[in-house]
């Protein structure tokens, strides 16, 4: 690859970058660290990129020279491979012979890249890496790059980041308006719906750029990477696991469901595919606390990663939509530290528990008499029964009260302000 083609992409990307409004995210970089990015496609990782850059020139006094950017996704860059890696440098010392800063997106895409990145690291620079796949950008990669680089999970917004991108105060003043309040209730409510992919917010036609969004994920993030011949096979399970939303389910059970339609399918694909969609950031899921480790990993819950890409697969399913998005606000935040509670020997059957805030949550859309026992009579069980727990909280649609019950209280919270939590 020629390095006088290199410097010519740099300086396009230089100035690009320079020009992007970019609104500001809740995310910190260490100035002597290296990172790995990753997280689903068009989640703002290559953003989040540019902002970095940003800072970098207007608040540390780089010059833009010194940014070195490069989209390997670029069909100019096709045929690009291991050994053109040094003309990087080479096409960096003819911008600048100062200090550089790589910032390389989807580079996952160029075989034995971690050997270049290592080099880099080793040589003192500071790189910035973007990736759509945990299989190549994890937690393994990272070890294998002799713990230079630190891994950063890219979300889509949160719902504060959300509102700033609207335009709409959420300050603690803000939301004791009325006016503003109101806005804000109803921002939860297409957030509900429509997710937090940051270039949604201001489609109209949020739906068929968010099946486009799904559609690319599904093919190049999992059919053609791990060159899956059966398609269908996946659809279908992907549909089944949004029909499970809210519920557990082995691995067995969506084994069964896929025979039932497709003869020839195997439990091992099963847990492949499953696989395969999570190492896309298109899935998470919870454990249940409460179970054996075999259990846990036989029987998880399954969630989408983003909301709108959720409602694909839906006409009308607002509860598993509101369960959804608590789930994702608690993994964002809490990762792995997240689990269920399910136990039939004491019938004690939770959403969410967070052992780190002692929390555990209930998620109902609206608390009427039947869903009032169920779960207000779940949390007082768990209570009575389980000392690590302290905070009690059922996060519904819209309503809020407190309740109290024994010596328990139990905080009855409209989601706008759930999501709002810190």
């Amino acid at each position: 690859m020629n390095p006088d083609l290199l410097a010519a992409l740099i300086l396009e990307g230089q100035k690009n970058i320079k020009s992007i409004a970019i609104i500001p995210r809740d995310y910190h970089f260490e100035d002597s660290l290296n990172y790995v990015l990753v997280g689903l496609r068009r989640a703002g990782k290559s953003t989040l990129l540019f902002k970095r850059a940003q800072d970098l020139v207007d608040k540390q006094n780089v010059d833009w020279s010194q940014i070195i950017y490069l989209n390997f996704e670029d069909e100019r860059l096709d045929g690009f491979q291991l050994a053109d890696c040094n003309n990087i440098l080479i096409a960096a010392n003819q911008l600048t012979t100062k200090k550089h800063y790589f910032l390389f997106d989807e580079i996952q895409n160029i075989a034995g890249w971690e050997k270049f990145a290592r080099r880099l690291a080793d040589q003192g620079e500071s790189v910035y890496l973007t990736g759509s796949n945990s299989k190549v950008l994890g937690h393994d990669i990272v070890l294998r790059l002799g713990g230079r680089y630190m891994t950063k999970y890219v979300a889509p917004f949160s719902f504060t980041e959300y509102l700033t991108a609207k335009k709409i105060p959420h300050d603690k003043l803000s939301v004791l308006d009325t006016v503003n309040n109101g806005q804000i209730r109803a921002a939860a409510n297409e957030y509900l719906c429509y997710g937090g992919l940051p270039e949604s917010i201001i489609l109209t036609d949020k739906r068929n750029y968010l099946t486009s969004i799904y559609q690319n994920v599904f093919l190049a993030d999992i059919i053609v990477r791990n060159k899956i011949r059966n398609e269908k096979t996946i659809s279908l399970l992907l549909r089944k696991i949004a029909d499970t939303v809210m519920h557990q389910v082995s691995y067995a059970t969506l084994y069964k469901n896929i025979k039932n339609v497709i003869s020839t399918v195997s439990r091992n694909s099963i847990i492949d595919y499953i696989d395969y969609a999570k190492e896309a950031y298109l899935l998470f899921s919870t454990k249940n606390y409460f179970a054996k480790f075999s259990e846990r990993e036989s029987s998880p819950k399954y969630y989408f990663t983003d909301n709108g890409i959720l409602n694909l697969f839906y006409l009308d399913k607002l509860p598993a939509l509101l369960e959804n998005l608590v789930a994702i606000k608690l993994h964002n935040k809490y990762q792995e530290n997240l689990f269920y509670l399910k136990s039939q020997k004491t019938g004690i059957d939770i959403d969410f528990y967070v052992p780190a805030s002692k929390t555990a949550i209930q998620v109902a859309w609206e608390v009427n008499d039947t869903s009032k026992e169920r779960e207000v009579g779940n949390l007082i069980k768990l209570a009575d029964n389980f000392d690590e727990v302290e905070n009690l909280i059922i996060v519904t649609h819209g309503e809020e009260a407190e309740i109290q019950q024994k010596d328990k209280i139990i905080q009855l919270m409209p989601l706008y302000k759930f999501l709002l939590m810190r």
